[in-house]
């Protein structure tokens, strides 16, 4: 076989040249036949020849041979390490030249041959940027008008919309114009083939709508006709269309001053009303794409009182009972950037016993990362925001206590930090409610933990050590923290090089000093 191989490879060297017909074929599927048996070891010897380089002159619209060739093109580039070969040997300009052929075979295996030259590459998608093959895909879009030909040419435009250089080019040679076109034209279909292609369509301006340069362009300043547009999906009674509005609503919300526009244009009423569309047994996918455009839309400062009188929280509410991860996420997340600094509906919020005992619940949620850590935070927020007695109390009462706690020792400083703020703010109001909690949950082991870990951040020591003054009011909390000699490790943190931690371990050890 490799002897074969070998002599294949010489002989396509020389019949390459002379473009003799017949041997060029036999060549061609001895090569299609050792790749099919090993794949990777014939790549490797097809690199090794030099012969990539001669392919791009059999891939001429003249020549008899380019649906094979094609096809072995697309064979080798299934190895990550044959896509920069391929682009180097100059083969992108010929193949996007053939998917103007009206051979389906040439299509489909040129199709194939371009869509793993930029599979998951990025440095191949880096070479495709500097070729012309945007506005190629783009001309040749605009003239196809088969379902199969549309969908092969999507296939090759989804990879390559993953760059960001692309993405631009793509913009600029026009193709969100023919998206929006085909959405139009098949938004009321119900056959199988448009569905399709209104879902691929919708799909790839939203994925257009990523890159940052390409989003800013479409958007222009809010008065862009695509932005209109695809605001215009957004109430249509087609879920993909729902979905896609949204989505692109949750793309173009990556900036305070499009965030800031959008609110004031009316945006949230419609999100809110499509969410309300899917409450009872709603579309989870539009569910999550309609939390995360307005968990987007909450974050500048401006909008977060906007958005609460038009009744966001009563909205994003009402998915409390959903079983769903990615839904609960998202919730947990709108609710937590509405309420920052919000005191008002922080504590709103956190006298909502429903809202609280879930939140307790989804603290233990141990095979949902994402949903535990975002519940925490907001049980946090709620009392950081609100500093209410009565928020503290309802988070007592549903045994959420025991999880701020735990959430002191998370491996994410932020969510370290907000615990300590929020357990010092129970120990300052509501101590007496929450002692026999933080007993139960060990906080005084914890605290000294961390004060004596020299991992453990500045902050952290800060907080901790503030913490620690706040639980001298309680008794039991207080014979803990003698009986574990803290004296020591708060004295040891008087030199340190952060400013506050050390004037804190100074008050902290003549708090210590006088309550021993």
């Amino acid at each position: 076989m490799a002897d074969n191989l070998s002599d294949t490879l010489k002989k396509l060297k020389i019949t390459a040249d002379d473009k003799t017909e017949d041997s060029l074929e036999g060549c061609l599927d001895c090569l299609l036949q050792a790749l099919a048996q090993n794949n990777t070891e014939t790549s490797e010897k097809i690199q090794a020849s030099g012969i990539l380089q001669l392919f791009s002159s059999l891939l001429t619209p003249q020549s008899s041979c380019k649906a094979k060739v094609a096809n072995i093109i697309a064979e080798v580039a299934k190895n990550e390490f044959m896509r920069i070969p391929c682009v180097d040997a100059g083969l992108i300009s010929p193949l996007v030249q053939l998917l103007n052929s009206k051979d389906q075979e040439v299509l489909l295996q040129t199709g194939r041959a371009l869509g793993n030259i930029c599979y998951d590459s990025q440095s191949s998608k880096e070479q495709f940027a500097s070729t012309n093959i945007a506005e190629e895909l783009v001309k040749l879009f605009k003239k196809q008008i088969e379902h199969d030909k549309r969908e092969m040419t999507f296939e090759v435009l989804a990879p390559l919309a993953e760059n960001d250089a692309i993405k631009l080019q793509l913009v600029e040679a026009g193709l969100v114009e023919c998206l929006l076109e085909i959405v139009q034209q098949k938004v009321d279909s119900d056959k199988e083939d448009d569905i399709t292609e209104l879902k691929t369509g919708s799909d790839l301006m939203v994925l257009l709508l990523l890159g940052d340069e390409s989003m800013q362009k479409l958007f222009e300043g809010g008065k862009g006709s695509v932005f209109q547009r695809v605001l215009s999906w957004i109430p249509s009674n087609n879920h993909q269309l729902q979905l896609a509005g949204a989505l692109a609503t949750a793309n173009f919300a990556r900036n305070d001053a499009n965030c800031i526009h959008m609110v004031d244009n009316g945006i949230v009423e419609k999100l809110m009303d499509l969410l309300d569309r899917h409450v009872e047994d709603g579309n989870v996918t539009v569910q999550h794409a309609a939390l995360s455009a307005l968990r987007n839309l909450a974050i500048p400062v401006i909008n977060k009182a906007k958005m609460l009188s038009a009744g966001v929280t009563e909205a994003v509410l009402k998915f409390l009972k959903s079983e769903m991860p990615p839904v609960q996420f998202k919730l947990l997340g709108t609710l937590r950037m509405l309420i920052d600094a919000q005191a008002e509906a922080a504590e709103q919020l956190g006298k909502n016993v429903k809202l609280v005992e879930r939140l307790v619940e989804w603290c233990e949620a141990k095979d949902h990362a994402g949903v535990m850590g975002e519940s925490n935070r907001l049980l946090s927020a709620l009392i950081r925001h609100s500093k209410s007695k009565d928020v503290i109390k309802t988070i007592a009462q549903s045994g959420g206590i025991k999880h701020l706690v735990t959430m002191a020792t998370s491996e994410h400083v932020i969510m370290q930090s907000e615990a300590l703020v929020a357990l010092a703010l129970i120990a300052a109001l509501e101590l007496g409610t929450a002692e026999k909690d933080l007993e139960s949950a060990k906080l005084v082991q914890i605290l000294h933990r961390l004060l004596a870990d020299e991992r453990s951040a500045p902050e952290i020591k800060y907080n901790s050590m503030v913490l620690i003054c706040a639980l001298m009011g309680s008794e039991c909390l207080h014979k803990e923290v003698q009986d574990l000699a803290f004296l020591d490790v708060v004295s040891k943190l008087r030199s340190h090089e952060n400013k506050s931690v050390a004037q804190q371990a100074s008050l902290t050890e003549q708090r210590l000093t006088v309550e021993s």
